[in-house]
C-alpha cells in the first residue's frame, strides 16, 4: 500500500467577482497551489439557484480548493476569512490524506 500523509483541505465558495482578491491573498500567504471550479447551482438559505439564471457575474459562484500542511492552516484561513467574511461565501476545512506531501 502507498504511504499517505495527513493534510488539510480548504474549500471556499464565493462569488466570482471577489475571486482575484482571494487568490491574491492565498499567493501572498505562499499557498503552493489551488484549483478553481465553477459552481453550477445549489440550494441554501435563499432557496435554489442556478448559474445560468444569474443576471451578472456577481451571481456566478466558484469553488476554490487548496490543500495545506496543518502548520499553515491558521495564517491561510485568517487571510481567506478576512476577504470572505464581508461577502457571500462558505469556508470549510477538512482532513485529507495525500500521497505526495512535498507538494503542500
Amino acid at each position: 500500500m502507498t504511504q499517505t500523509f495527513r493534510k488539510k483541505r480548504l474549500e471556499i465558495i464565493v462569488e466570482e467577482p471577489i475571486l482575484s482578491r482571494l487568490t491574491d491573498a492565498l499567493i501572498k500567504e505562499k499557498v503552493t497551489g489551488y484549483t478553481i471550479l465553477p459552481a453550477l447551482g445549489g440550494y441554501g438559505s435563499d432557496g435554489q439557484w442556478h448559474r445560468e439564471n444569474a443576471l451578472s457575474r456577481a451571481g456566478h459562484m466558484v469553488v476554490l480548493v487548496c490543500i495545506l500542511d496543518e502548520s499553515r492552516v491558521d495564517e491561510v484561513l485568517s487571510a481567506a476569512y478576512a476577504i470572505v467574511s464581508r461577502q457571500i461565501g462558505i469556508v470549510t476545512l477538512s482532513d485529507v490524506e495525500v500521497v505526495r506531501p512535498e507538494l503542500f
